[in-house]
Formats: C-alpha cells, structure tokens, sequence
C-alpha cells in the first residue's frame, strides 16, 4: 500500500524550513462586504507569512465582488503559475434569491478554475446569514486557507513527483 501524506509540519525540516517557504500564492479579494473581506485578508496574509512565504512572494487582487473572483484567478493561474491560489469574500443572505446566485455560483466557478488549471484553491467566501455570522468567522477562515494553500501546494507537488 503506498500512502502519502503531507502536511504543513512536512516541509519543516531540520535546517529550519517553514511549510511555505519558496512558495508563490495568489490571493483575489472581493471588495464587497468590505470590513470582513479586509478581516479575512488581514488574516490569510498574516499566516502566509507567519508559515514562511515571502511578502514578495505573495500576490493580491482586488475585484468587486464574490461573481468577479473566479476569472481573477483564471487569469492568475495562466499568466503567474502560483504553487497555490486562495479566494476570500463575504457573501451575506439578504432578502432576495440574490444570495443563492451568488453564493452557489462563485463556490462552483472557483471549485472549476481549480480543477481546469490543476492549482489548488483555498475557497475563503464566506456565505453567512448576516454581518454577526461573517464577522465571527473571518480570523479563522483567513488562517486556514492560508494553511490549506500551503499544505495543497505541498501535496500536489508531492503528488508531481511521484512515478
């Protein structure tokens, strides 16, 4: 039985290496709902760095809204060849149909992008019944996307590897 296994412990070694080090992350933020979007990229940038990527190393864009996200990191993925892409938006149910739109189509096109490019995508939009919601939860999802795109990076690279 063949198992691999990566993690972000996996990349630490003992000449010191952090999990994201040598590594190139795209981040596309939406704009709209603009306190927790900069909640969210506050903490994803945070723990990028804290997990060794360099601040040049590190790409953001900013786009209108959650609709806009995908085709910012289509375009990413084919012109930069990042090891990792993370989208991170706030998506808040109003009182309109509006919200499944958005909030189903965005997740799909970013699952899409992903697959078409073979680029992991750590999917940080938030879809939340109101600012409460979003707001409790934009440190933590910020983190971990952060941490997933690290840990994807590794593992697909890992995985190109493999004969």
């Amino acid at each position: 039985m063949n198992v691999l296994e990566i993690g972000l412990e996996a990349a630490d070694n003992s000449a010191g290496v952090q999990a994201g080090e040598g590594l190139q992350i795209a981040v596309v933020c939406a704009r709209f709902n603009e306190q927790a979007c900069e909640e969210l990229l506050d903490a994803c940038t945070d723990e990028l760095l804290r997990l060794g990527v360099a601040d040049e190393d590190i790409t953001i864009v900013r786009v209108p809204g959650a609709l806009e996200i995908a085709l910012a990191l289509q375009v990413l993925g084919t012109t930069r060849d990042p090891d990792a892409m993370i989208a991170l938006g706030a998506v808040v149910r109003g009182e309109t149909y509006h919200f499944e739109l958005v909030a189903n189509e965005c997740g799909s096109a970013i699952t899409q992008v992903g697959l078409d490019l073979e680029i992991p995508i750590a999917n940080g939009v938030l879809t939340t019944e109101d600012d409460e919601q979003a707001f409790a939860r934009t440190l933590e999802k910020g983190r971990d996307c952060a941490q997933a795109a690290v840990e994807m990076a590794r593992l697909v690279a890992a995985l190109r590897d493999v004969e």
